[in-house]
């Protein structure tokens, strides 16, 4: 198994538990920012969603830094002179090691994550070519009277002059499509059949979608999920991404037909009219009723909604970068690693090959620091630097040889010699197979003042 096949085995090992964590992370942040308003709550399921795409791929490594801050928060945390800091550089990383699965099943696990990824991708592809043609086949309408200074006005209240309507026998209410200029795409005859109020509402949601080029969004996010499009905690996450989008155009069509109730009425009235003609959901494009949410969109409209503003509203967005920062530390803790193939040089020991793995390679799942010496401590008699061992780590993980190979002094070399050997690692897996390797720990001895 090659360097990126054990990366892309990881990535997918992890994106199996750390997708679901996301998810439960964003619901319970959504919950805390939805009195903030829909658009604090849109930001957390965009960053939920970006999260589960990203951090399966993440690794956390603590090094010297990092034991570094960690020394000086333990002598601050009360410590007085006499304490000691002992780092350990044997370039360990933290986390659950996957060596017990054999090459059998990791390589049926890359064959169909493999083709997963690829059918997911060919799906995004041909409804991308059917929304094309659809835009592409799309006869162009000539609004006229009242309807083009309705048009008009909206566009100037978004921004959006240049915005375009055209009539589409595909789809069955309005829907907005393109990435350089922006389209709404109408059913034939429905400009003709509803009210001038509900015409209102509906260019109103459909221009809000253009301000926000939800459209280019909505393809960047499906593109970038691609790597977790098989997993079902995403396609909630991408569910609630739509619903939210779409209370947040809600809210700005509200404002510029003057009036939430007016809005949630015409609401009422659009979805009574299109009900026998849901927008095609195969079509990669964004109308008023892409998300499943209706009844949750027309509550919130009722209700008023008041919004918490000022420092409130600060507290809700540090409190929900809150819960991301925690969930985000949890899952790098408990991050799964496939061992990577060995490429270290081999060794003889009692005409016996044996692999002489990196440090960096080998998993610690137990590591005993180790202590500084008391009696030099107490004599003030101490010394700083590292003591160099050599460790023979049997197929179950435990060290079975520990020597010095560079030491600092009797009482240091054997304080260090007694904590790894306590250690414990993940069994390193070959072709299957859990092997004995030689590997080397670096114990760095620092005397905190």
């Amino acid at each position: 198994m090659s360097a990126p096949e054990g990366w892309v085995l990881g990535y997918l090992l992890n994106s199996l538990w750390q997708v679901p964590v996301i998810f439960v992370a964003g619901r319970l942040a959504a919950r805390m920012a939805r009195r903030s308003g829909p658009e604090l709550e849109h930001r957390v399921w965009v960053i939920a969603l970006l999260l589960q795409v990203a951090l399966p791929a993440c690794r956390f490594r603590p090094g010297g830094l990092f034991n570094e801050i960690v020394g000086l928060i333990l002598r601050g945390s009360g410590g007085t002179g006499g304490e000691v800091r002992v780092a350990v550089g044997a370039g360990v990383t933290s986390g659950l090691s996957m060596a017990w699965l054999s090459k059998e099943v990791l390589a049926a696990a890359m064959v169909a994550y493999g083709c997963s990824v690829l059918y997911f991708a060919a799906r995004l592809g041909w409804r991308m070519v059917r929304t094309w043609r659809m835009e592409r086949q799309a006869k162009a309408v000539m609004l006229a009277g009242d309807a083009m200074q309705r048009w008009e006005r909206c566009g100037r209240f978004f921004g959006c002059a240049s915005a375009r309507v055209a009539e589409s026998e595909v789809i069955g209410g309005p829907v907005t499509v393109g990435v350089r200029s922006d389209v709404m795409l109408v059913p034939p005859g429905f400009l003709e059949s509803i009210a001038e109020e509900d015409l209102d509402v509906v260019m109103a949601h459909e221009f809000a979608h253009m301000r926000r080029r939800d459209f280019v969004k909505n393809l960047t996010y499906e593109v970038l999920s691609l790597p977790v499009a098989y997993h079902p905690a995403l396609w909630l996450t991408r569910a609630r991404v739509a619903e939210s989008r779409e209370m947040v155009c809600d809210a700005m069509a509200a404002e510029a037909v003057a009036g939430s109730e007016r809005y949630a009425r015409s609401l009422l009235r659009l979805a009574s009219l299109l009900v026998k003609g849901a927008p095609d959901k195969t079509l990669h494009a964004i109308g008023i009723f892409d998300a499943n949410s209706f009844e949750r969109r027309v509550m919130r409209l009722s209700e008023g909604g008041v919004e918490m503003r000022g420092v409130r509203r600060l507290g809700t967005a540090a409190a929900c970068g809150m819960v991301g920062l925690v969930t985000c530390a949890s899952a790098l803790g408990l991050r799964m690693e496939v061992p990577a193939p060995a490429t270290a040089a081999v060794a003889q020991d009692a005409g016996s090959a044996r692999l002489t793995i990196p440090a960096q390679k080998m998993d610690a799942v137990y590591k005993r620091p180790p202590v500084y010496p008391a009696q030099a401590r107490e004599k003030k008699d101490t010394l700083n630097g590292p003591v160099v061992l050599d460790v023979i780590v049997d197929e179950e993980g435990v060290p079975s040889d520990v020597r010095v190979r560079k030491g600092l002094r009797s009482d240091y070399d054997e304080s260090a010699l007694a904590a790894v050997k306590e250690w414990r690692w993940s069994p390193y897996l070959v072709n299957g197979r859990h092997v004995t390797v030689n590997t080397t720990v670096t114990v760095n001895y620092f005397l905190g003042k």
